[in-house]
């Protein structure tokens, strides 16, 4: 019988003890007799949303369909847990086989938002793992992270043994083989990260120094021994229908954030807005042949019973046989009872048509992204949209039966105006206008128009990487001249707006953008009690601002200040295939607000194409 790790008696204590139990529908269960390699992957989030994680569910199943390796998961215990946790001296303990996380080979740790940096070390605390690489040994799990905050490793570089940069099918066979042969060796720690730290895509931090100026810039980035990459290059996966992709992923036993079977169809995207760090660090576009996705939708509903299937990817609308793969879906699938959903869509015709297919028109709400309010803010960004485009769309929704429309906008976007900030509330305005243009009798009751604005955070590896970054101050400013501006306008009561968290989003650029020096900020705050900073009832900004006045961190340093393009930001060492020369060029173009086709319209050179593949090799061919 398998062993618990918790009593029935904390199980009844805690909220969601489903989260903690394992044994979920095609969780994988092994002879550890037989293994080689225990490795536990970690998403530092609590369970619903970590279960959620596609990225998760396809290295989950590679790692098993190797006969010599165990993968597990775990994720971070909610804070009733981890109360009683730190109280009984109960150690985290990994899902499928409730063995402590201490007892692991390797601990993955997937970093897709930097508001979950201080869950990573709740992790490693509770897994009596030392917070900090160096005092690790031998008795410790090999710590690795992954994922699109690793594109910027630096502030996180001290509580890390290895960082993955790229994507996970490629090199992770040959690191755990290289593990092997290293334990068999009887090599030190520090031998086996310095050789794992020569594997493409790997990035070992303690093999790296940095030196600052007197202006607190980085004066140097360089590697301690001379047989050290200088340069870590991301790692990619070209041929998308032939990889790992799991037929039976693990259902879990309480509702997960995205309760549903996902159909990840390609990679990448064409579009290049100049905000968007996924658009860039996943670069080139990779397609999944359409039969393999087929098959793959009717073995996954079959092994799993969700009852819908959404297509993931960066813009769907994009997909060369989207219109071939949502029939077939429709047609196979809808009159079974399974909903199909459609995330990242253009809205035109097409989508519309599908749309209607595959929702109830009356009970669901259209999203837009305009991003910007004016055409101007919107050529600055290379959004790609007109504002006709955008009316049209609406007006085709409106007429089809949609009466509510998701909106969602950026401000404090470089070169921003008033004029850019209120045209959001213009915006909202001219599409209700659009709605109260069809006729009465057609119409599907009052029109709903919900505005969000997040604010803007210019993000490593992109064209915007050099901006400043608006104050707290500033961020609330602008979202109460939205808030003004649309309490002025005729349909005012159509429309509601709102707003994300500033203070949150100051502190996001920090550690997005921040240096090895942020690395112990993060760390006082964690001692103070800050955890769970992305769920807003948990976030303390007061701590945060008590950990960086103690650490002798200026905010502003990572944040307002505007970066010289000489300047050696603390990702340069990372080559994630668009050149340095390209972000150059399109920053520039973004100051003369000169839109940049698409990559299907013409090649703009990013670099990409080296990797030998995706919508740019052929345009070159």
């Amino acid at each position: 019988m398998r062993k618990q790790a918790l009593s029935d008696e904390i199980l009844l204590k805690i909220e969601k003890p489903a989260r903690y139990i394992g044994n979920e529908v095609n969780s994988v269960v092994k002879d550890l007799d037989h293994i080689d390699v225990r490795f536990a992957m970690c998403f530092p989030d609590v369970y619903e949303i970590g279960m959620s994680h596609l990225g998760i569910q396809i290295l989950y199943d590679m790692f098993n369909q190797w006969e010599d390796v165990y993968c597990e998961r775990v994720y971070s215990p909610w804070t009733d847990l981890d109360k009683i946790m730190r109280e009984q001296n109960i150690p985290l303990f990994a899902l499928e086989s409730q063995d402590p996380i201490k007892d692991f080979d390797f601990l993955g740790i997937t970093i897709q938002y930097e508001m979950c940096y201080t869950n990573i070390l709740q992790i490693l605390d509770l897994s009596n793992i030392p917070l900090e690489s160096k005092d690790r040994t031998w008795e410790h799990p090999i710590v690795i992270g992954g994922g699109p905050c690793s594109y910027n490793p630096e502030p996180l570089a001290d509580f890390f043994d290895l960082f993955y940069m790229g994507e996970g099918e490629t090199i992770y066979r040959t690191l755990l083989d290289l593990y092997k042969e290293h334990k068999e060796k009887n090599s030190t720690r520090k031998e086996f990260l310095r050789a794992a730290g020569k594997l493409p895509g790997i990035y070992a931090p303690s093999m790296y120094q940095v030196s600052y100026k007197e202006d607190g810039t980085i004066k140097e980035f360089k590697p301690k021994y001379e047989d050290m990459p200088c340069t870590i290059k991301k790692e990619i996966v070209m041929d998308l229908t032939n990889t790992y992709y799991p037929e039976k992923p693990v259902v879990p036993f309480i509702k997960a954030t995205q309760d549903r079977v996902v159909l990840e169809i390609q990679r990448g995207c064409i579009r290049g807005c100049r905000f968007c760090q996924a658009g860039m660090i996943y670069r080139p576009v990779r397609e999944r042949d359409v039969n393999m996705l087929k098959d793959r939708a009717y073995k996954m509903l079959k092994n799993t019973g969700h009852e819908e299937i959404s297509l993931s990817s960066l813009s769907s609308s994009d997909y060369s046989n989207l219109g071939e793969l949502v029939n077939f879906l429709i047609d196979e699938f809808k009159g079974k009872g399974v909903n199909v959903s459609l995330p990242s869509l253009r809205i035109d015709a097409f989508s519309l048509d599908v749309m209607s297919k595959v929702q109830d028109v009356r009970k669901s709400s259209l999203t837009f992204a305009p991003e910007a309010g004016s055409q101007r803010m919107r050529d600055v960004i290379n959004k790609g949209l007109t504002e006709d485009v955008i009316i049209k769309g609406a007006g085709l929704a409106f007429e089809a039966g949609w009466n509510r429309v998701k909106l969602y906008f950026m401000l404090g976007l470089p070169t921003e105006t008033e004029e850019d900030i209120k045209g959001i509330a213009y915006l909202s305005e001219k599409i209700a206008e659009r709605y109260y243009e069809i006729p009465k009798s057609e119409r599907n009751g009052k029109v709903q128009i919900v505005a969000s604005s997040s604010f803007f955070v210019p993000k490593p590896f992109t064209p915007f990487q050099w901006a400043s970054m608006n104050t707290k101050e500033e961020f609330l400013q602008k979202a109460h001249v939205v808030n003004d501006t649309v309490k002025e306008q005729l349909n005012r009561k159509s429309i509601k707006y709102n707003y994300h968290e500033a203070d949150v989003t100051v502190l996001e650029g920090v550690l997005a953008r921040g240096d090895r020096r942020v690395g112990k900020v993060i760390l006082n705050a964690y001692r103070r009690g800050c955890l769970y900073d992305a769920w807003s009832e948990n976030f303390r900004n007061d701590l945060w601002m008590k950990a960086f006045e103690e650490e002798g961190i200026d905010i502003m340093f990572y944040t307002k200040r505007e970066r010289d393009l000489d300047e050696v930001l603390p990702w340069d060492f990372i080559d994630v295939g668009v050149s340095k020369e390209f972000f150059k060029r399109e920053w520039q173009r973004a100051k003369e607000q000169l839109v940049t086709p698409n990559c299907r319209v013409e090649c703009q050179g990013c670099g990409a194409a080296k990797f030998g593949g995706g919508v740019c090799f052929e345009a070159k061919n």
